[in-house]
């Protein structure tokens, strides 16, 4: 990867998915003076920097694990001239609710999350967690925990974890063959390079697999960044108290790439769109309403001139509520 391409600013090096959409289903809730808007997967502040743009009165929470993608952001919002009305903050965005409170703020107006791997992330080379550069096989995306890397994973993980990781967070069908695969190679020696880990996937997976359904690495990539993370762990935590923390009126919106992210989220706002009174109750007593109200009928996703144009947009399922009630219970 040569330099100037590691240097471009954050505007050239990711496009947000369903950015206008986006945007109009959360500027309803930003309208008054100091309106929190909580971007809780901040990246390169792409989203942030629309949602502040077009609401002058909202102030942004910006929420990241990756320092070098908060570092990216801050310079992203101050060149767009909003950076005055944004916090950002280091850490896991299931920690909104203490984010919140550190700050003295009561809730959130607006929450945007859009999960899954930034394009900052891919193009970050040292991180190993693009299959089309080699590098070390990290895939943190915050350095400088000492959690497990993916190499750490395939070196001390027994076959049939593996295979469950790569079935279960990558939609992989030949993972028992892969996971095979992995434990014969660290016989002789650890999986440690992302060049390694993609020259085996090539050889495990059939040629005439590989001949649809895009890079024979993606899914097992996918499934390893998922698993060094914790994403779906956090992301269980992360929606009840992104939820918790809307303010009456208040607006949420979450993009979701994988099947076992987006049924984590329609499972969280299905429980809270749906009544809790007992089958046969005469009357619906004020408590048992629902708390929230979906914003789009079930699942939005790109149309075919955003897919052509931007990867990511492939598989994206995009669902929004807004909070009817107030929260059923307090932080």
């Amino acid at each position: 990867m040569d330099q100037d391409h590691d240097q471009r600013p954050a505007e050239d090096r990711h496009v947000p998915v369903l950015l206008d959409t986006s945007v109009q289903l959360l500027l309803p809730a930003l309208q008054e003076p100091g309106s929190i808007y909580v971007d809780a997967t901040l990246g390169m502040g792409g989203h942030a920097a629309a949602v502040l743009e077009a609401a002058p009165r909202a102030r942004l929470v910006g929420i990241d694990r990756d320092p070098e993608a908060l570092a990216l952001a801050r310079q992203r919002l101050d060149r767009a001239g909003v950076g005055e009305r944004a916090t950002l903050v280091h850490s896991t965005y299931d920690r909104i609710p203490e984010v919140l409170e550190d700050l003295g703020l009561p809730g959130a107006h607006a929450v945007m999350m859009d999960l899954g791997l930034s394009s900052f992330q891919i193009d970050t080379a040292d991180r190993g967690f693009s299959y089309s550069v080699d590098a070390p096989l990290d895939m943190r995306m915050d350095t400088a925990s000492d959690g497990p890397t993916a190499a750490d994973l395939l070196r001390d993980l027994p076959e049939a974890e593996i295979a469950r990781i790569l079935r279960d967070l990558g939609d992989e069908r030949f993972a028992k063959r892969i996971a095979r695969r992995i434990v014969e190679h660290r016989q002789g020696a650890p999986l440690t390079r992302s060049g390694e880990l993609v020259e085996l996937l090539d050889r495990a997976i059939p040629a005439a697999s590989k001949a649809s359904g895009g890079h024979p690495a993606k899914r097992t990539f996918q499934a390893l960044r998922i698993a060094v993370n914790e994403e779906l762990e956090i992301l269980a935590s992360a929606i009840e108290s992104a939820l918790d923390s809307l303010l009456v009126d208040g607006r949420i919106v979450v993009e979701s790439y994988h099947s076992g992210e987006d049924r984590l989220v329609k499972t969280a706002f299905t429980r809270r769109t749906r009544s809790s009174a007992p089958p046969g109750l005469p009357v619906e007593l004020e408590e048992h309403k629902p708390s929230f109200t979906p914003l789009v009928r079930g699942a939005l996703q790109a149309d075919d001139t955003e897919r052509g144009t931007n990867s990511r947009a492939a598989s994206v399922r995009l669902r929004a509520l807004t909070r009817t009630r107030p929260a059923e219970r307090a932080h």
